[in-house]
């Protein structure tokens, strides 16, 4: 599958003017109670310790609207901050800086806490040999955005929609006539149509559809909401097939991660990591020069 963070310029850019759209509209009818010419600074402190993310999302806010703002960042994508860390200071027209404020702050606040949630599971899972992904399950209009967010905390990223791969789960399963004639239709639809480099999984709900999709041809097979046990015993199934890899999918949590993980899973998708997300609280503290 092609890097799904393909063009972030263009991400930016088009997140960025969504929301500065959706909070501006027609004018800042706060800010214009400032002088025109009136100058400030800004600093932005974190009360959350965490992962830092989303600072290009951040700073396009203001220079959309200050080209010439000056922001100095005391900190990058990826690191680690404890609580009352200072990010960044800002030097620019003042109004600019009051309208901006709470655009930037809801992009670095989310970003940041999906970075930090995914630094938690992956801290959990170091040392095994699974790979912590992230899934669709996304807000709409930020999904290319939340996964640059958990490729900072050091996660991996599923498919990005529907067009890039091909995930078959239980109704397409029904709908194709059983797990092989569904496989055969993938393969031959990337053969003919779709880019060769196409990711094709099969999602298998226990041990004797995991046996069907590995004689079916599969090589990458979602377990989906085993027990451990069961994961463990469809880890020693696969391994005579060559190039197969397993993720682990449903009841994934900071408590089970763990234990999943140890199974010898080669994936585990976690579908809370851009999906139930606690923002980090920022704040940016404001003052005329």
């Amino acid at each position: 599958m092609a890097d799904p963070i393909h063009d972030l310029e263009a991400t930016i850019t088009e997140d960025v003017t969504r929301a500065l759209a959706e909070d501006v509209r027609s004018g800042d009818l706060t800010a214009s109670l400032v002088a025109e010419r009136a100058r400030g600074n800004a600093r932005v402190i974190s009360r959350d310790a965490g992962v830092v993310a989303g600072c290009a999302w951040f700073e396009r806010c203001f220079t959309e609207l200050d080209p010439d703002v000056e922001i100095f960042w005391h900190v990058n994508d990826g690191d680690r901050v404890i609580a009352g860390s200072q990010l960044c200071e800002i030097s620019g027209q003042a109004r600019a800086l009051l309208t901006a404020e709470r655009s930037a702050l809801n992009f670095l606040q989310l970003l940041s806490a999906v970075a930090t949630k995914t630094r938690t599971f992956v801290d959990l899972v170091r040392g095994t040999a699974a790979r912590i992904h992230d899934t669709r399950k996304t807000l709409p209009g930020l999904r290319m955005a939340q996964k640059y967010a958990v490729r900072t905390g050091g996660g991996h990223n599923h498919r990005i929609g529907l067009y890039d791969g091909i995930l078959i789960k239980e109704n397409h399963i029904a709908a194709a006539g059983g797990i092989g004639p569904a496989l055969k239709a993938a393969f031959a639809l990337v053969a003919h149509q779709a880019p060769r480099e196409t990711m094709i999984e099969v999602e298998v709900e226990n041990l004797g559809q995991l046996s069907e999709a590995l004689d079916g041809g599969a090589k990458l097979i979602l377990l989906d909401n085993m027990e451990t046990a069961t994961l463990a015993e469809a880890v020693r199934l696969a391994r005579p097939y060559a190039g197969v890899e397993l993720e682990a999918s449903g009841g994934v949590n900071l408590k089970t991660v763990r234990a999943i993980a140890e199974t010898g899973v080669q994936r585990i998708s976690v579908g809370s990591l851009t999906k139930d997300i606690e923002a980090l609280d920022l704040s940016m503290r404001f003052s005329l020069h």
